[in-house]
């Protein structure tokens, strides 16, 4: 049954004689009311900071609805009725934090695990290819289908914003992803977001066409940037890093989880449906597990480009990957590669087994070898046989990992090249080095919104 949010005023005695206060970057707070949210948000609402906003279930922002959400707001969940919030077509959300006052999603549990609260998703008008024709995670029929011919659609604002806990599971391999974004588009502003010990991906965008900056993925159990669906936006300053030992039950499915896991769409449907997937990315580093004790059997690749899917990752650092470095499968993917409409440009690459490695092919012919040279050649990027060879600071520590490059290390050395098109579009902040974290300047992965050892 569909009802509006009601904030419960009859508290509003209670919250002149609370005091509120935060510090912290669990973002404590002593809130004047604690509201339970269900249902259907039908009109536009304003939670603020002074309460503690508990969703219960599937909770839809409906009807161009404008939901805001104040600096160091909490919004929580329990295990038993795992909260989702939806930001469907055509309503916004404006969750506009601040770095020393973040909009926290969590866990209501004392003792918190993946999977208490569900996730933050965003649902928009803009372009896909259809290879997803509903939303995935048990969404309501009445809100499961997106996407449109608006690739400026605005879906509203996220920044500062910290979601912990995620990954309602509704199905065996079917949980809520920490943030899903579904065919939004370019209007919508999202930047400074950290995904925390997810159940499923940290990040999954499903086509659409906005850009980000400032991410972290953090001890999430599948894929950290997961981009499918004709997604075709663009990215600069992104951390993922793994808890070897966390991965999600893969059961018989033969999945393994990523650090970058990028599809355009499924065999039915040829690999090619347009808009192929594309996405533009620059200054990430990514760290797997590096084959540390217990590294769990189902970590895979640090990326794996397939199904017709093509990219451009510059300028970053990816190191730890466990079964491979660099994966390419799928002939429409190898042919991008080939053709250079796909590039690994200007970056550092190391993995446990298989820097290099090319599969499912059956049409055209791409070997690791070659694969490797066009890499190193064309594309001017470099691979290590050895992670400490490449120079980061202390990036496998998982408790606290710096990944600020050491002084005169090939990380700290290597300049940033912002070549061709895509790169030199504005978005595009200039550096003059590559990875996330300027080796000269402060290390934004350690300022007060961010949180590490969970």
């Amino acid at each position: 049954m569909k009802q509006n949010l009601k904030l419960f005023f009859g508290l509003a005695a209670i919250a002149a004689l609370s005091s509120c206060s935060k510090s912290n970057n669990d973002n404590t707070v002593t809130p004047s009311s604690n509201v339970d949210v269900r249902g259907t948000i039908t009109s536009s609402q304003h939670w603020t900071a002074d309460k503690t906003y508990r969703l219960r279930g599937y909770v839809y922002v409906d009807n161009n609805s404008t939901l805001t959400i104040d600096p160091g707001t909490k919004i929580v969940s329990n295990k038993d009725s795992a909260g989702v919030l939806v930001i469907y077509k055509g309503s916004k959300i404006q969750a506009v934090g601040t770095a020393d006052k973040p909009i926290v999603f969590t866990s209501n549990e004392t003792d918190k695990k993946p999977g208490d609260l569900g996730g933050l998703v965003v649902v928009g008008k803009a372009t896909g290819n259809g290879n997803h024709a509903v939303i995935e995670g048990g969404v309501d029929a009445a809100h499961n289908t997106f996407g449109g011919s608006d690739d400026a659609d605005n879906s509203g604002v996220l920044s500062y914003v910290r979601i912990e806990y995620g990954g309602k599971a509704v199905n065996p391999g079917d949980e809520i992803n920490g943030l899903s974004m579904y065919a939004v588009g370019s209007g919508t502003t999202v930047d400074h977001v950290e995904i925390v010990r997810g159940l499923d991906d940290a990040f999954e965008f499903f086509g659409g066409a906005f850009n980000a900056k400032y991410l972290i993925a953090y001890n999430c159990a599948d894929d950290d940037f997961d981009l499918d669906d004709g997604y075709h936006g663009k990215i600069q300053f992104a951390v993922s890093v793994k808890d070897p030992a966390f991965t999600d039950n893969k059961g018989t499915t033969g999945d393994i989880s990523n650090n970058f896991e990028v599809d355009n769409t499924t065999d039915a449907n040829g690999y090619l449906k347009t808009p192929v997937t594309s996405p533009v990315l620059s200054n990430f580093t990514a760290i797997g597990p590096n084959n540390a004790t217990g590294t769990s059997a189902d970590y895979g690749y640090g990326m794996r480009w397939r199904r017709g899917s093509k990219f451009i990752l510059a300028n970053s650092i990816v190191m730890g990957g466990q079964k491979a470095g660099l994966d390419i499968d799928n002939d429409p993917t190898a042919q991008f590669y080939i053709d250079g409409t796909s590039g690994f440009r200007n970056s550092l690459l190391h993995a446990v087994n298989n820097t290099y490695q090319t599969d499912k092919l059956s049409k055209v012919t791409f070997l690791a070898a070659t694969l490797k040279s066009l890499v190193e050649t064309r594309d001017g990027s470099k691979s290590f046989t050895s992670a400490a060879d490449i120079g980061l600071t202390d990036p496998f520590t998982n408790s606290a990992p710096n990944l600020a490059p050491k002084s005169g290390s090939v990380a700290a050395t290597t300049t940033a090249k912002f070549e061709g098109t895509d790169l030199s579009n504005g978005f595009f902040e200039k550096t003059t080095y590559i990875g996330a974290v300027n080796p000269s300047g402060t290390d934004w992965t350690k300022a007060s919104w961010v949180v590490w050892a969970r």
